[in-house]
């Protein structure tokens, strides 16, 4: 992957995560009663997995991996390449998930769920994209050697 595209994707998920902690902590019962805390959370959210998606379809791409066949199984394909972890894959495949109901059934959002992600999970993209940058770095490494 183009080194400045991965860069700018990484800075792109740091700020999504950043606009969320600024933001915490809060309880479930703040965050179900007040609207545009809602909006700023779940669009963060939404654009974290999605920056996320999106680094993992370049890299699919540039390793000529086997087409996914869904934004989750993007994962899979990384994981079967050595770039992120099994628990790291699993844990971003559950993302996509929520995304795609925060997406299509915004209004049945569980807020207690979203309370539960950023209580408990937030690290779960920070451990994708320190898995990503040690691979990438991996490979950089071995260009040199090899040149």
């Amino acid at each position: 992957m183009d080194e400045m595209i991965l860069l700018s994707k990484m800075e792109s998920l740091k700020r999504s995560l950043d606009r969320i902690r600024g933001k915490l902590p809060i309880s479930e019962e703040t965050m179900r009663n007040d609207w545009d805390l809602q909006d700023i959370i779940s669009l963060n959210l939404q654009r974290a997995i999605q920056t996320c998606v999106d680094i993992a379809s370049h890299l699919v791409a540039e390793l000529s991996l086997p087409s996914p066949m869904n934004m989750a199984e993007s994962f899979s394909r990384l994981e079967q390449a050595s770039v992120i972890t099994h628990n790291t894959a699993e844990r971003m495949k559950k993302s996509v998930g929520f995304r795609n109901v925060m997406v299509h059934a915004y209004e049945s959002i569980d807020w207690h769920i979203v309370h539960s992600i950023l209580t408990q999970h937030l690290g779960d993209f920070q451990s994708y994209a320190k898995e990503v940058m040690e691979w990438n770095e991996r490979q950089k490494a071995e260009k040199n050697r090899n040149s």
